[in-house]
Parts: C-alpha cells; structure tokens; sequence
C-alpha cells in the first residue's frame, strides 16, 4: 500500500468520513491502537464508534456478567446474553460491526500488573472505570508509559471530559488527589442517552488526536449538562507536588 493510501473497500466504508479525515487521517486511524478501560454506557459506546471509524485495533478491559439493569445504557449488551460473559458479547458484536479490525478483550478489571501491557502498547487511552481506585492504577500507567488517556466521566445529567497528555498537562491526580472517600460505583443515577454522549465525546477526542484532524481538549476540563445543554470549560494547571506525575514523580 502506497504511503497515505487506503484500499477500495476502505474507501468505500469510510466514504462519508473520508472528506473529513482524508487519506492519510483513515491510514493513522487503521495503524493506532486504543486501549479502553471500561465497557459499560460510556466506554461501550466509544468502542463502538472507533470501531465505526477504522482504528485498527481495540483493547479493552471489564469484568463480570451481563445484568438487567446494565441493559438501559450498554449499548454493547443485549437480553439474549444475561447472566453471560460481557467482554466475549461485547467483542462479539464489535466484529459484527467492523471484521476487519482487530480486537483483545479482557475479562478484567484495571489492576497494575495485568494493564500495564495493555497501555504500553496503546496509542491512546480511554478511562471509562467507573470508580476512582480503577481510574487512579490507569493514570499512574499511562503518566509511567506517557500515553495520553481520555478522562471522560459522567454522574446524573453531567459530562466531564479532558485529555492528559504525560509532562504537558495535569493527570488524574493532580485533579483528584488520591484521599477520595469510599465511593460506591454503583450508587449514582445513569441515563443511557447521557452515559452515550460521554461516549462519543470520548471516542471524538481519541480520533481527534490520532488524526491530528483538530485540537484535543488538553489543559482543559469540559463539562456539558445534558438536561438543559449548558457548558463550561476550566482551564486546568499540572500540581508540581502531584505524587504521580510531579517532581517526585514522573515523567
């Protein structure tokens, strides 16, 4: 394949986007890889619309069983599938979409050991956990690797999001240090249609930055209330005492 070339099906499934992206911005989407952390109504439907777009390959990582109340927002699951597995149906359903990408699919939660591979060898990643001991192990990966991760959460009609990118921005700590109090992870109200708006905003930062097609949100938190469509954005500054990612730290 000629450098910035894509084939004659590529150009076909991806014709409505190649306008946007070009050539060589769906050449860099096939050789990236993403990593994402978490499958639910946030990561589930990132996943589905990278896979959409032509990355290349796709790691992700979550635990447990299909239950009936994930079914209002993972978009990934379905009723035929309770009780089962929900790494092997989500990765089902993704080669359903996309056969021609590749796709590891952990049945795992985000510990060191087991994830460190995983960011290591991702182009970018997207935090989806959805509670903060999962989201802390992944930012002390990616600020060790120097991976970027999308940080992307929600809780009742809210949305945050922002990229970190290792040395250049604040990580996760940095904003939330790591005293946080015991925190229930499935405690907070979800609404799928909101959960799903975080997702493509995620998955709209991860292509943003392998194509270089626009600026990724770095340096800055934004936040979006899905009930009346009011925004904001923070800018956001690096904490040189972080025990992460500062002085002491690394990078």
């Amino acid at each position: 394949m000629e450098q910035g070339s894509i084939g004659l099906l590529e150009q076909e499934r991806y014709a409505r986007q190649l306008k946007l992206l070009g050539e060589n911005g769906q050449k860099a989407l096939k050789e990236a890889t993403v990593m994402i952390a978490g499958i639910g109504g946030l990561g589930g439907t990132a996943a589905i619309y990278l896979a959409a777009a032509g990355v290349g390959k796709l790691i992700l990582a979550h635990e447990g069983k299909i239950l009936l109340p994930d079914l209002n927002r993972q978009i990934l699951m379905d009723s035929e599938h309770l009780g089962m597995e929900r790494m092997s149906t989500a990765v089902e359903h993704l080669r359903r979409l996309n056969p021609e990408m590749e796709i590891e699919g952990y049945n795992s939660k985000i510990e060191y050991d087991k994830a460190k591979p995983w960011v290591e060898s991702a182009d970018i990643v997207i935090d989806a956990r959805y509670d903060f001991p999962e989201r802390y192990v992944l930012n002390k990966l990616c600020v060790e690797a120097g991976k970027p991760m999308v940080e992307s959460a929600m809780y009742g009609f809210e949305i945050s999001l922002t990229t970190m990118v290792p040395g250049e921005t604040p990580c996760l700590e940095c904003l939330y240090p790591d005293n946080q109090p015991q925190w229930e992870p499935f405690g907070f109200p979800v609404l799928g249609a909101t959960s799903g708006i975080a997702g493509c905003l995620a998955a709209l930062e991860a292509v943003k930055w392998i194509t270089r097609v626009g600026p990724a949100y770095t340096g800055i938190m934004y936040r979006f209330n899905s009930l009346d469509f009011s925004t904001y954005s923070v800018r956001l500054a690096r904490n040189p005492n972080c025990a992460c990612c500062g002085e002491g730290g690394k990078p």
